[in-house]
């Protein structure tokens, strides 16, 4: 059997959390492969809305197995927070989540180190969430981490020290306030007790396992494919892999073991924080388009960048996912508009058009080139299959089809689970 990666394709919050929910049932096993709690997977079914930062988005599900692999950084306060939120639905966690033992832990002085590094950037800041996860990822590559097999340990709390040790080093070099440190630990020493009582496994033998075993399970990818370390807009990026590889290296999994590959994608764009956007909407559209998708983020409340569907990045982000199937989220937002703009080629300052995502993109004066198509600009609330759409919306997913190269297979038209139409 082979592993399905789910994943972004954009700058993140592309909705991965509700396809993960409608698809979860097809699947034995549900994996999360990197990020942490900077992340925010949104579900809502039954009326009631459901935020996950670092359990993967099958947890809802009964019957499923869901596993943090060693890929994610782990904020042990954030997984208790989250845990104790979901007890009033009767979740098993006990039973169905399970933690790697390599997951890197984030200790309270990341945080501070995360505030330090970005204070310090000034105008340059990259629009960090602070939670940390930069500087974790940090000392992980340094070799200098603690994992959440360290928690077992006789000697964890003389592991801990030498590693706070070292960051109030970096925070006095920077004069930052240790003042709210004793706080945070103490809420940290507490979750760590209750993360003990957890299921911490070497999930790489889980995994291959599971497969081996043939059960189906579906590696659940977090922020974007633009957001990667290595392929992303950088500097303005995560700290880990967000491409299809990275779930390999994030649970243990071979290559020759992947199969699907769903890239998910808004029906238009959105960004958090800083760094390049080519179709950014600066207008009383991007004003309407943010207000009509309610793009805030989930973990951290900010408002984000709206703009128009990029089709040059997508195909970058489809070319190095080697995505199989693609699913566009929040269709409905575009109801509002009479035309929608597609952008299908970026115009260089010397006048030359690409249709490629360049290097030069952080840099140059970049601008979008448009293709101007029809809207629906009707509700689609009551819609309930592909048949039932308006031609206009169907024509969209035609030519994106087209011009993309990968089947569109689903269509979110809600926040709603039940508003998921698949083709």
């Amino acid at each position: 059997m082979k592993m399905d990666v789910l994943l972004g394709l954009q700058w993140g919050d592309e909705g991965k959390g509700k396809v993960v929910d409608v698809l979860a049932p097809q699947y034995d096993v549900v994996a999360r492969f990197q990020g942490g709690p900077n992340a925010g997977h949104t579900l809502e079914f039954d009326g009631i809305k459901h935020v996950l930062h670092q359990i993967p988005s099958g947890i809802f599900r009964e019957n499923i197995t869901n596993i943090i692999g060693n890929g994610v950084v782990l904020d042990p306060v954030v997984l208790k927070k989250e845990i104790d939120g979901l007890q009033k639905f009767n979740i098993a966690f006990k039973k169905n989540l399970f933690i790697s033992k390599k997951a890197t832990i984030i200790i309270p002085t990341h945080k501070l180190l995360d505030a330090a590094y970005e204070k310090s950037k000034g105008d340059k800041k990259i629009g960090s969430t602070l939670k940390g996860i930069g500087p974790t990822y940090q000392d992980k590559i340094g070799r200098v981490a603690l994992r959440v097999g360290d928690i077992l340990a006789s000697d964890f709390d003389e592991k801990y020290q030498a590693l706070v040790e070292k960051h109030k080093t970096i925070l006095s070099f920077y004069e930052f306030d240790l003042g709210q440190l004793p706080e945070l630990e103490k809420v940290f020493f507490d979750a760590v007790e209750f993360f003990r009582g957890l299921n911490l496994v070497d999930s790489e033998y889980e995994v291959n396992g599971f497969l081996a075993e043939g059960k189906k399970v579906l590696a659940e990818g977090a922020q974007g494919s633009l957001l990667d370390i290595d392929f992303g807009s950088y500097p303005f990026v995560t700290s880990s892999t967000t491409m299809a590889a990275g779930a390999c290296t994030g649970l243990g999994v071979p290559p020759s073991k992947i199969g699907e590959v769903y890239g998910i994608f808004k029906a238009y764009c959105t960004r958090v924080g800083s760094g390049p956007f080519p179709t950014e909407l600066f207008d009383e559209d991007g004003e309407a388009m943010r207000k009509e998708g309610n793009e805030f983020g989930s973990t951290t409340g900010r408002p984000r960048r709206c703009g128009w569907i990029d089709l040059p990045a997508l195909r970058y982000s489809i070319m190095i996912n080697g995505v199989t199937q693609l699913f566009m989220m929040k269709g409905d937002v575009l109801n509002i508009f009479k035309e929608i703009k597609v952008c299908t080629h970026y115009q260089m300052p010397d006048g030359s058009t690409v249709d490629r995502l360049t290097y030069e993109l952080d840099s140059s004066d970049i601008k979008p080139v448009y293709k101007t198509v029809p809207g629906w600009h009707q509700s689609l609330e009551a819609v309930e299959s592909y048949d039932g759409f308006p031609n206009e919306l169907k024509d969209y997913v035609t030519l994106l089809e087209k011009e993309l190269g990968v089947p569109i297979k689903l269509v979110s038209v809600g926040p709603d689970r039940k508003q998921t139409i698949l083709r």
